[in-house]
């Protein structure tokens, strides 16, 4: 592996604001971006995963450890359901904000019919609100300084759900939708966003998977596909990935050659039933990149007057 500091894709001269910075994955991204010159605001409340309090503050030791290794970094300590507050931060502290890695976020996990409102909103506000206002406070920034990158974190729960997990499968789910929004809202200010999904060692995987594996699920080796999406050297917008126990692949929709008649005619369900292998059928699969790809085909099936 190469030394970071050696690296030629650095990022002298940015600043990143990472949320969730205390630990795991969001204190590696902070560490790894700060090694390659990027000034750090290292966001964390300071809470568990589940949302309860935690009386430390676990983000002043990554600070610390990156001044301590030559590196620039203030610590932040506002809740991302705040996010304008971390970003008048960076402005005060560094003038600008370059790079926002949307990284805070907790779990309430309990199956569906025993969820009660309060676990499924808290879940939903850290996550999606709190992505959503940390990444719009930069967003006038970014846009009047022509550049910028943006970073949201995913989770195989809400690509394919996951047992327990219905809020949080929920809002995983629902920031990719944000970030295919904004790749193509910002692409004209060069602010580009794009979306990871991690998989790491956790509680989750205790008795589902064998320590010696577990230990393998490090977050040191997600940083650096966090890293390079958000490098100017990478052209990359609007795009979603898989990663976790150094392996990295990019994930697309895809969609079934399907099954059409004029729209003109009449359809029933045993209509549908009988091109149920069709419509199911990938055989010829399509992989629309955006709505005018997507809605192409049924454009087609309409009935020229």
């Amino acid at each position: 592996m190469n030394d970071s500091t050696q690296s030629p894709l650095r990022f002298d001269d940015k600043v990143v604001v990472v949320t969730g910075a205390g630990m795991g994955l969001g204190a590696s991204h902070a560490k790894l971006f700060a090694s390659l010159g990027a000034k750090v605001v290292a966001n964390d409340l300071g809470v568990n995963r589940d949302g309860t309090a935690d009386t430390s503050a676990p983000v002043d030791d990554v600070v610390a450890q990156i001044i301590s290794d030559g590196g620039i970094a203030v610590a932040s300590y506002d809740s991302v359901e705040v996010g304008e507050r971390i970003i008048e931060q960076a402005i005060r502290e560094f003038g600008r904000v370059d790079i926002v890695i949307n990284n805070a976020g907790i779990i309430r996990d309990k199956s569906f019919h025993k969820m009660e409102l309060d676990e499924w909103q808290s879940v939903q506000d850290v996550h999606v609100n709190g992505a959503y206002r940390v990444t719009r406070a930069a967003w006038p920034y970014m846009r009047k300084q022509g550049y910028g990158r943006v970073l949201f974190t995913a989770s195989a729960s809400g690509l394919y759900g996951n047992f327990g997990q219905a809020n949080y499968s929920a809002a995983k789910a629902g920031l990719f939708g944000l970030t295919r929004t904004l790749a193509i809202e910002g692409a004209t200010k060069n602010i580009q966003c794009n979306i990871i999904a991690p998989m790491l060692d956790s509680r989750m995987l205790v008795g589902l998977m064998p320590d010696q594996y577990r230990k393998q699920l490090k977050p040191e080796l997600v940083s650096p596909l966090a890293a390079y999406l958000c490098h100017e050297a990478c052209e990359e917008n609007g795009s979603l990935y898989e990663v976790g126990a150094g392996w990295y692949a990019k994930v697309r929709w895809q969609r079934s050659d399907g099954f059409g008649q004029s729209p003109l005619a009449e359809v029933s369900i045993d209509d549908i039933a009988e091109n149920w292998q069709a419509i199911n059928s990938f055989d010829q699969a399509h992989f629309p990149k955006d709505t005018k790809e997507a809605g192409a085909v049924m454009y087609k099936n309409l009935v020229k007057p």
